[in-house]
């Protein structure tokens, strides 16, 4: 059953629409590239303008900033439709319903009117850089350092694992701009990379999955940033902004999960039905349709969870709390269901060339970015 045939409640017209043409699109113009993205580490610069000019970012960005005047459910259906094309390198995700929802939040107008429509026509490539090679989940316990020098800020630090990194020239930066305030010392200040003396990029970080999607270490030494693009306008800002954003990021991460299982699930079944052992098909023996029969409760289970949390999200109700046990939930079984159908596959599933393999080895990560699951359950218990 392809995605958009499941039913959500959340889901319209317009977003099904949205969802189809992306998929098709997806599909046709970018499937077809994905094995020479995967073996660079990146997805071409060109596949950015691209999806500019499709509507495919910024798709929940108010019109008068250039974004497609949507809502969430317009993010989760393009996310959707680029787990049922099976590329999973482009980092629009992170760069729409992460990067620019930091802006329109939490920016002045005069700075989303400078970013945004830039931003949706593909031109400025967005990350967010919160880890540092000594921090991780704990963000009070950042080092990189911002010193106000008149008109500007005097950057220092570096950061790690930072997905659009290579490709990047708008990349949020969390650091101190007070020394001793903790939390209070945090700012974001938004760094625009092209011809910034001082920045530069470190390596595409070699990782077990997620092949085509660049991921990155930056540094800044001593660089300079106008002071009117600390975000927000206003210092000590920084921790409470990302504290207001991360739920929809944790969404993010939980609705990869499900495209991911939902994926994973048609591979499988489609597989069981064709492939033949001992005379008949897979799908025949008594254990693979219990297993895929788990699978598929599993995937109800979880597909239930998230769309009661993107209604919850698109009525402003989403706590801190719920999407941090939704991202735990979601994710773990995520791993569970897609070791399941793997292994249903025999030795053809330890083979990179299909896509069972790539959505075993790309759902890894998903337990620990976007804060660990660890750290999901230490926060969601704290409202217990």
């Amino acid at each position: 059953m392809a995605i958009q045939n499941f039913p959500a409640a959340w889901m319209n017209d317009e977003h099904r629409m949205l969802l189809e043409s992306a998929s098709r699109f997806f599909k046709e113009q970018w499937l077809p590239r994905d094995e020479a993205w995967r073996e660079a580490g990146v997805v071409d610069r060109e596949a950015w303008n691209e999806a500019g000019a499709n509507g495919f970012l910024c798709a929940s960005v108010p019109e008068q900033y250039g974004g497609g005047g949507g809502d969430f459910g317009h993010e989760a259906a393009l996310l959707f439709a680029q787990a049922e094309a099976g590329v999973s390198g482009f980092g629009g995700s992170v760069h729409s319903g992460i990067i620019a929802q930091y802006i329109l939040h939490c920016g002045t107008e005069e700075q989303k009117l400078r970013w945004l429509p830039r931003m949706a026509s593909g031109e400025l490539v967005g990350a967010i850089a919160m880890t540092e090679p000594g921090t991780g989940s704990d963000l009070q316990g950042l080092r990189s350092l911002a010193i106000r020098e008149g008109d500007h800020y005097r950057l220092n630090g570096s950061k790690t694992f930072i997905t659009n990194g290579q490709l990047a020239n708008l990349v949020v930066v969390a650091c101190k701009t007070g020394k001793d305030e903790g939390a209070q010392g945090i700012s974001l200040l938004v760094v625009e990379t092209d011809g910034a003396k001082g920045f530069r990029r470190g390596r595409n970080l070699d990782k077990i999955g997620l092949d085509a999607q660049d991921t990155s270490e930056l540094f800044f030494d001593d660089v300079l940033v106008p002071a009117d693009n600390l975000l927000g306008g206003e210092e000590g800002q920084g921790f409470f902004q990302m504290m207001q954003e991360l739920p929809q990021e944790r969404m993010i991460v939980a609705l990869c999960g499900i495209a991911a299982m939902e994926a994973a699930m048609q591979v499988t079944v489609a597989y069981t039905k064709e492939r033949k052992a001992f005379g008949k098909p897979i799908f025949a023996f008594q254990n693979t349709r219990f297993k895929l029969a788990e699978c598929q409760a599993l995937l109800l289970a979880s597909r239930a969870l998230i769309d009661a949390g993107i209604v919850a999200h698109l009525q402003g109700t989403l706590g801190v709390e719920r999407a941090a046990l939704i991202k735990y939930w979601i994710t773990d079984n995520q791993c569970k269901l897609i070791d399941e159908c793997l292994q249903l596959f025999g030795g053809y599933g330890y083979m990179k060339e299909y896509p069972i393999a790539r959505l075993w080895a790309d759902s890894r990560v998903q337990r620990i970015y976007g804060g660990t699951n660890e750290i999901m359950k230490e926060l969601a218990s704290r409202f217990i």
